[in-house]
């Protein structure tokens, strides 16, 4: 199996950058997308042999998620069923017979980390959930979780301390994830792999200069540690201020 996870930041500017080419090419068995940036109806993407499966923000232009398919669930839920927390599209969970697979656009703590607050309940009902589900059969989950977990994870650790994405609140709040039972998947094949990131300002040619942060993840359930066959950051892909990450199993 192959799962392919892209923040693409508006998927309506990155099909005008080639989004169906990289998904035709890549013929992920599931490929998701966070901040969609758009409503119900604003874009039809024909993609063949494919269930598609949106959750939209009630804010237009803002968030969203997606999910394409080959495999038919047995159930799609959107949201983490806490009102305050559903209102931006950020979750949608795929339930299949032997795990389930969910995808995840974290909230941004923002400038001046005037979201910190509201991110940290966030991470706290996300990670809630993700037990929940755990308890009932594995979990694979994926996204933009915005946040650099070690220093090895960003090119600037230290001028970067306190910056959204890399405050010790947001860091211990992704521990807490690790703690409970859940596998970083790119760590877990290159533990201490530098230089290896996922999403670049578009200021100052940090992309050309590498100047990043590995902030997309895809996590699995230590029960399914056996069955990790690879797991790739698509730095080569364009279209986006992030790049694809990718997840082979068994």
């Amino acid at each position: 199996m192959k799962f392919i996870s892209w923040n693409v930041n508006g998927i309506r500017a990155c099909v005008q950058k080639g989004f169906e080419e990289f998904f035709k090419n890549a013929d992920a068995d599931i490929f998701c997308i966070q901040e969609s940036k758009m409503q119900e109806g604003q874009l039809v993407l024909e993609l063949p042999g494919y269930y598609q499966y949106w959750n939209y923000a009630e804010r237009k232009g803002y968030s969203g998620t997606a999910i394409f398919t080959k495999i038919k669930p047995l159930s799609v839920s959107y949201g983490i069923g806490v009102p305050e927390h559903d209102q931006e599209g950020r979750v949608i969970t795929l339930e299949f017979e032997e795990y389930y697979f969910v995808t995840v656009y974290t909230p941004n703590a923002q400038r001046e980390l005037t979201r910190l607050e509201y991110r940290m309940a966030w991470e706290d009902a996300f990670l809630s959930y993700l037990k929940d589900l755990k308890e009932k059969k594995p979990v694979v989950f994926c996204g933009d979780l915005n946040v650099a977990h070690r220093e090895i994870d960003l090119k600037n650790p230290k001028t970067n301390h306190k910056n959204a994405g890399f405050t010790d609140e947001e860091r211990g709040k992704f521990q807490n994830i690790i703690d409970a039972g859940f596998i970083d998947t790119f760590r877990y094949f290159y533990p201490e792999l530098e230089g290896a990131y996922s999403w670049w300002s578009y200021r100052f040619q940090a992309r050309e200069k590498n100047v990043g942060w590995r902030i997309d993840y895809f996590c699995v359930s230590e029960e399914l540690k056996e069955r990790l066959r690879g797991a790739k950051i698509l730095t080569e892909i364009y279209g986006s201020d992030h790049c694809p990450i990718q997840l082979e199993i068994d």
